[in-house]
Parts: C-alpha cells; structure tokens; sequence
C-alpha cells in the first residue's frame, strides 16, 4: 500500500475520532442533564476530560502498540499548534483579548505544564512514578476548578463548561444518549487504531521517524476542534472565552493525556521511551510558544494581528524545518 494511502487512513482516523469524541460527550452531558446530575460534576469530569478524548486513545493506543514517537508527537504538536496555529490564525483576522478572568492563572499552569513535560522527559523516559504525578496534577487541577466554580468564579470559560443548560446539540431522551455514548465509546478506538496503523505505516513508506507523524498530521487533526472553536469565537466576538478553551486543552494534554500515556506503557511492563530528536527542537518549540503566551498574558496586552502573524509565521516555518528534516532522512 502506497503512502498516500497511509495518510488518506490517518485523515480518515481523525475524522472517526472527532466523531467519535463529540458523541461521547454530548451522550454522556444529555444524560447528566436528563438525570439531573450536578453540572458542575458533570463539566469538570465528563466534558473536561471527554474533550480531551481524541488526544487521549491516540497517544494510549500508540504506548500500548510501542510506538512512542507518535504518542508523544501527539502531545507534543498538539500542543504547539495550539498555541502558534489555533491562536495565531484567527488573531491576524482580529484581536483576541487576554484580560478575562481566569486567563492568567491558566497561563501560568500551561507554562509550567510544559516545563513538566520537558522536566519527566530530561532522562529520555518516563518513568510509572512520572506519569502517575501528571495524572495525579490533572486531577489537582480539576479539584481547584471545582473550587473555584464553587465560590461563584467569574471565568467565563469555567461557566460554560459547567453551563449545561445552554450546550447545543444535547440529545433528547435516554435512548439517543445512550446510543451517542455507545456509538463514541466504539467510534474513539476505532479511530484511533486506524490512525496508530496508518502514522507507523506511513512513517515506514516515507522512511521518516513516528514522532513527525504524530507531530505533524496527527496534532493538526486532533486540534482541528480547537482551531473550529476560536474561530467561531472570534466571529461571535467572544475570542476571550476562546483562549479560556485552548488554555485548558493544553494542560489536560500534558497532564491527562500524558500521565495516561506513560501509565499504558508501564502497564506493558516498560517505562515509555522518549525519542531523543524530541530534545532536538520539539520540546523547545513547545516550551518557547508556552512562554510566548503566558508573556502577553501576563502583561495584559492582546494578541494582536501583528502578534497574530509572528505565532502563525513560527508556525509554519516549524514545518518546514520538519519537512526538511523528513527529506534529508
């Protein structure tokens, strides 16, 4: 089978997987709703994590298969295009403020997030304890959002994750919930399985390593509903709630998602490799493109189009130095 054949099953994973992730989560909201379960219970677990849910059976599914590259590279360039593409491209459009409530303190947390990562990853493994301290901080944050959520917090973002009343596209009665959670829960390791096979297959076609599948096509797919939500956003004006959104995916993906990964592995009886080009550029990448972000916010000014551009730009040239890499391997 021919490699574009591999990357036309990765595309087709990505879209099962989304599929997959957003009938989970409506199923499983339309049930909380219809049993009258806490929406603040429901927002921090159910919806906070099943958001999260593509990144996570990928990476799982690649530690299980003992293809780490991918895994991590999942991670990884999620994270990066987060920042540098989902943010940068609907900034040059028009400005995304940083000033709401609740901003800053994510910053800060997505930052050190990243310092995390890089920090359980220096010895180029991580190890059952690491992984089980970014779980462990996954679930320390949540506490603290439910504090906070608790105590009435004006973040905008916290509000419309626990805002269960309002979230479009609820299924009616239980039949249909069950059903979307059922058809998600089925639709997520499918997908994922396909992308798995197709990013190593790819990767063997191209003679490239899995990390620059998973850094590159992989990442791009599953950001693909950030991305849709900050430009939806930006043109509702409500860009604020937006950075609120991609903020949170990029602590879930290195502390859930992360701490997850790692433990699948260790479950196979090994600890999860990281491939020592991650420490090449990466990482960096990621670390730089997290600073960048928390230095605007913290100093309160805008994400301007200007700024916009610059993280865009980055971006791009991010690829293209990964491509060149590919072609010279």
């Amino acid at each position: 089978m021919a490699a574009p054949l591999f990357i036309a099953l990765i595309l087709g994973g990505i879209v099962v997987l989304l599929f997959g992730g957003d009938l989970l989560v409506r199923g499983s909201a339309g049930l909380a709703r219809i049993w009258r379960l806490p929406p603040l219970l429901v927002g921090l677990t159910i919806i906070a994590f099943g958001t999260s849910a593509p990144e996570l059976v990928v990476s799982v599914q690649s530690a299980l298969e003992d293809v780490p590259g991918l895994a991590l590279g999942n991670i990884v360039g999620s994270n990066t295009a987060n920042f540098l593409l989902i943010l940068g491209l609907p900034a040059i459009f028009g400005a995304i403020p940083t000033t709401t409530p609740g901003v800053r303190r994510n910053a800060i947390i997505a930052l050190l997030a990243a310092l995390a990562l890089v920090a359980v990853s220096w010895d180029r493994t991580i190890d059952t304890v690491e992984s089980a301290v970014l779980f462990a901080l996954i679930i320390g944050y949540v506490s603290l959002m439910g504090v906070l959520a608790g105590k009435k917090s004006d973040d905008p973002s916290l509000a419309e994750l626990t805002d269960l009343e309002h979230m479009e596209g609820l299924p009616t009665g239980v039949g249909r919930s069950v059903a979307a959670v059922l058809i998600g829960l089925v639709a997520l390791p499918v997908g994922a399985q396909m992308i798995v096979t197709g990013g190593t297959e790819a990767a063997l076609a191209l003679n490239v390593d899995e990390a620059l599948i998973g850094l590159t096509a992989v990442a791009f797919g599953t950001s693909l509903p950030e991305l849709a939500t900050v430009v939806m956003a930006s043109m509702r004006r409500q860009a604020d709630m937006a950075i609120g959104n991609v903020l949170g995916s990029n602590i879930f993906n290195v502390f859930a998602v992360g701490g997850a990964t790692g433990l699948a592995a260790s479950a196979t009886g090994d600890n999860l490799p990281v491939p020592a080009g991650f420490f090449a550029l990466d990482l960096w990448v990621m670390v730089g493109a997290s600073v960048a972000i928390a230095a605007i916010i913290l100093a309160r000014q805008p994400i301007s189009r200007l700024f916009g551009l610059l993280l865009f730009i980055a971006y791009i040239g991010y690829m293209v130095v990964l491509a060149r890499s590919a072609l010279g391997s």
